[in-house]
């Protein structure tokens, strides 16, 4: 059986139009509710949401589907993703629930689930869900209706947690910084942990009207940040998602860091102070070739996964790795997080910043990067160009010109109906040619 329902990052959608609307939340709700009771009296939901004005719709729908089960619904209130998957753990709760369409729109809304681990569910849990949800659901009798109750102090235990983060021995004392909350989830727990470390913080993004998450704003547009870094002569400048899931660097000059550079940053201090563990960095197929060199340099495997934080964490998890992310700016750190957590790791960079004294456009130049080169290729829905002869024959061409010295790597895209192709090489002339070719082959046959 495959998922219908759920996607690459669980439910989402825009709010009030299928899936995302109220009976079907409810619905999928009770059926989690039966899928994670385990037997004994007293189980456990903890329900924590982003800024959205959908988010109240969808938190009761979610209430009233796993009560009816018989799950005790704890209501969070507006925390980041990470907090939700901390929050899980520490109250002994059989799932936790984020309700975010993290960096999309305000009009868009998801439903994340998490288990009593704090991880992300896996594709077969999911499947389970949804065929629990299928054969509808058995209900609980009156007596056994679970009851809600909201935790006030939830932001205030997730601050308290992603101090601990932080080495003790340090302080933010005489740091500048502007954060970009994106009008989101962490728009109070974020600037309070950075002053109550020590720093100067200049607010962006904290004034949440429930349309406002991610617009113009935020780490998709890192541009308000860069403007205020550079007025205010800021020492960094650090802008989150609407669920404060991904991490956003701006150096002191407004520029951005890119998300390979803060990952091989942080690997090479955990390798130095011996805490990376199986002296490896997982990370995607789109982290730069650059990353991987400097690293094996350093006798650093990097391990490349499937695009998508889901699948990091799974190889992680499977290796006993600390340490993986994406390009893009998920940082997982399992040693803190059981997910991407934009505050902790920007927490890293900073200690790195106090314990070195330099200044971020310093610390983050890591590695010299191989020039890349992304482009996508439309294509007719039906149509299958990576299969034809022409385009094959195009890859391969291209791959016997790289040679050592660079690499591909074509893909379809998961959501539309492109096809992303990517290279890499120490010579940008013939990197064009090469994609140049392979595009011109996928268009033929699309």
């Amino acid at each position: 059986m495959t998922r219908a329902l759920f996607g690459t990052d669980g439910v989402r959608g825009r709010a009030n139009s299928e899936p995302m609307t109220p009976e079907t939340i409810m619905k999928l709700a009770a059926a989690a509710g039966r899928y994670f009771r385990r037997d004994q009296q007293d189980h456990r939901v903890v329900i924590g949401k982003d800024t959205r004005l959908s988010g109240y719709m969808l938190e009761n729908a979610l209430t009233s589907g796993f009560t009816s089960t018989g799950m005790n619904v704890f209501l969070l209130g507006p925390v980041p993703t990470p907090a939700v998957g901390y929050l899980t753990r520490s109250m002994r709760a059989d799932v936790g629930v984020m309700i975010s369409a993290s960096h999309n729109p305000a009009s868009d809304n998801g439903i994340k689930f998490f288990g009593p681990d704090g991880f992300k569910l896996s594709d077969s849990a999911e499947i389970e869900i949804e065929s629990i949800l299928g054969a509808g659901v058995s209900l609980s009798q009156p007596a056994n209706i679970g009851r809600a109750k909201r935790i006030d102090d939830a932001g205030g235990r997730y601050v308290e947690y992603a101090k601990t983060t932080f080495p003790r021995k340090l302080r933010l004392d005489g740091l500048r910084i502007v954060i970009d909350c994106a009008h989101g989830a962490a728009y109070r727990v974020a600037p309070s942990v950075l002053w109550e470390l020590g720093a100067e913080v200049i607010r962006i993004g904290v004034e949440p009207n429930g349309s406002n998450i991610n617009d113009k704003c935020g780490s998709t547009h890192p541009d308000t940040t860069a403007a205020r870094v550079r007025e205010t002569r800021a020492d960094i400048g650090i802008c989150l998602d609407g669920d404060a899931d991904r991490l956003i660097v701006l150096d002191e000059k407004g520029q951005v860091v890119d998300g390979d550079q803060l990952m091989g940053l942080i690997a090479t201090r955990w390798a130095a102070e011996d805490r990376l563990a199986g002296k490896a960095l997982v990370a995607t197929v789109m982290s730069n070739l650059g990353l991987e060199r400097h690293l094996n340099g350093l006798g650093i495997e990097l391990v490349r996964t499937s695009v998508g934080d889901r699948y990091v964490v799974e190889a992680m998890r499977e290796n006993g790795n600390n340490l993986g992310g994406e390009q893009s700016g998920h940082l997982v750190m399992t040693d803190y997080a059981t997910t991407g957590d934009g505050l902790i790791a920007a927490l890293q960079v900073l200690a790195a910043m106090v314990e070195t004294g330099k200044r971020a456009s310093q610390l983050t130049q890591v590695f010299k990067p191989v020039p890349q080169t992304l482009r996508n290729v439309r294509y007719t829905k039906g149509s299958a160009p990576l299969e034809t002869e022409a385009v094959q024959e195009a890859i391969a061409k291209g791959e016997e010109r790289l040679g050592a010295s660079g690499r591909l790597l074509i893909r379809k895209s998961g959501t539309e109906p492109l096809i992303r192709v990517m290279g890499e090489a120490e010579d940008r002339t013939m990197l064009t040619e090469v994609i140049d070719s392979i595009c011109s082959a996928v268009a033929a046959a699309s």
